[in-house]
């Protein structure tokens, strides 16, 4: 058996819940998936994977040997698939992941387009605010915002978006701008927690505690009452990015903002679905490092 047959066999390990279910997957018995996993750690010196009553799970030199695994096994399958003229035949189910706001403001056109592309794929579109398990939870590919969690997952940059506080020009207008965090306590704020009349943002170099005027179930809700001059609200800035460049809105306490958040699109590189896991990864980042909302914002 070859190094190339033994990666494969690592690969659908570390995507299993134990040795069984690799061999199961794999239509092969226990014993070679342990000798095939042995041969990689003799050969590597280093320890792959760690056995316990609850399973298996990657050691951190076993998940850096997973991401590389999955790029060479991908690539060998892409290369092999190109030749053969499959790249267009991208079809199957595919299973995406995407931050709640993202519907509205950004991949509701992407999604259209992609699909118009690749008729033969059929898509399921989650929409969450918080960071799913690629693996457990069956999904091929997701957008996230922040910083990563350690994984074997492929990441690819788009952009980065910031946490902001904005409010409508009127507001403004009428009460004043805040020029320092401290000065929202006088202010009127909008929450996106319904049901808590108190906010706690946090700045570059501090954080305040201060009572909301008013509290919204959504954020999409927060941003719309402050569109109509209700008060000041914070939130990521891809969702009010339209709102800031039509003037609808406006950014303040820009000096004291906390450091830009990254934007990636993380997938897993399964190679039974690598075409069209591949075609809307690729659709999706070259799509998003276009968009203006993960462009850097103007003063």
């Amino acid at each position: 058996m070859d190094r190339y047959r033994d990666m494969q066999i690592f690969q659908t390990l570390s995507r299993q819940p134990s040795l069984a279910a690799a061999a199961r997957c794999l239509g092969i018995s226990g014993p070679t998936v342990i000798r095939a996993i042995d041969r990689l750690e003799t050969r590597l010196r280093v320890q792959l994977l760690e056995r316990s009553t609850r399973g298996i799970r990657l050691t951190e030199a076993g998940a850096r040997f997973m991401a590389d695994c999955s790029r060479i096994l991908d690539g060998v399958s892409a290369a092999e698939a190109s030749a053969q003229g499959a790249h267009a035949q991208a079809e199957g189910n595919l299973r995406v992941f995407f931050p709640f706001l993202f519907s509205r403001y950004v991949m509701a056109p992407l999604l259209a387009d992609y699909l118009e592309r690749y008729p033969g794929v059929r898509m399921f579109a989650h929409y969450h605010d918080h960071y799913p398990n690629l693996n457990e939870d069956g999904l091929d590919v997701a957008v996230l915002v922040g910083e990563l969690p350690g994984s074997s997952l492929i990441a690819r940059p788009v952009g980065h978006v910031r946490n902001i506080v904005c409010a409508s020009p009127g507001y403004l207008e009428t009460h004043g701008e805040p020029l320092q965090p401290e000065a929202l306590k006088r202010h009127r704020l909008v929450a996106s927690q319904a049901y808590s009349d108190g906010v706690q943002w946090d700045f570059l170099a501090s954080s305040i505690k201060a009572r909301a005027r008013l509290g919204c179930t959504t954020v999409q809700g927060a941003i719309n009452a402050a569109v109509q001059g209700a008060g000041l609200i914070r939130c990521l800035s891809y969702p009010v990015h339209e709102h800031l460049a039509n003037g609808e809105l406006r950014r303040v306490l820009q000096a004291h903002e906390p450091p830009p958040l990254p934007v990636h699109v993380i997938y897993r590189e399964g190679r039974n679905a690598s075409m069209r896991v591949r075609s809307f990864v690729d659709f999706t980042v070259a799509a998003l490092r276009e968009h203006p909302a993960f462009h850097p914002l103007r003063a």
